[in-house]
């Protein structure tokens, strides 16, 4: 039986309501404990992820994959539902499933990236040491994007998906 977040329910009624994730595996915690904090944490990812829907340089994409995480611990009911939200949802099952990122996407994370280390190494910070820190971080986040992580093909529209 499985209580987190208020709900209790048996895996097998998960499965009847076809809520259990498309992960397929079967990580939840066991303790009411873990599962309360995994529960705790991937809600504080949401918010973090749906702040980062009007602040710019704020990445909501990489909240929403800890929060799918932290989810699939604790309530697999709640990973779906991250992995339904629609704009992000479908990135987040790509990068779980190892499909990485489109191009396009990846172009314009690092170009954010860039615009916003630039713009606080440039003109809002006055320590060096904390400039050169932001940088190297900077640095380090382009050089992930690069060469970590893979390069999804490109996605077919709904209306090419019917015409074949």
């Amino acid at each position: 039986m499985l209580r987190c977040g208020g709900a209790v329910m048996t895996r097998e009624a998960e499965r009847a309501e076809g809520t259990v994730a498309s992960s397929g595996t079967e990580r939840v915690a066991r303790s009411w404990l873990a599962r309360s904090m995994w529960f705790g944490a991937g809600w504080f990812a949401v918010t973090v992820g749906g702040i980062g829907v009007v602040v710019p340089g704020l990445p909501t994409t990489g909240f929403m994959i800890i929060a799918a995480a932290c989810f699939a611990r604790c309530s697999p009911r709640f990973e779906q539902w991250v992995l339904d939200l629609p704009g992000v949802g479908r990135s987040v099952a790509d990068y779980r499933s190892g499909l990485g990122m489109p191009k396009r996407a990846k172009v314009t994370a690092i170009a954010m990236m860039v615009i916003a280390i630039s713009l606080s190494t440039g003109l809002l910070l006055d320590n060096m040491a904390l400039r050169l820190s932001i940088i190297g971080a900077g640095i380090v986040g382009v050089w992930y994007i690069i060469r970590r992580v893979p390069t999804a093909p490109p996605r077919t529209s709904r209306t090419e998906e019917d015409a074949t």
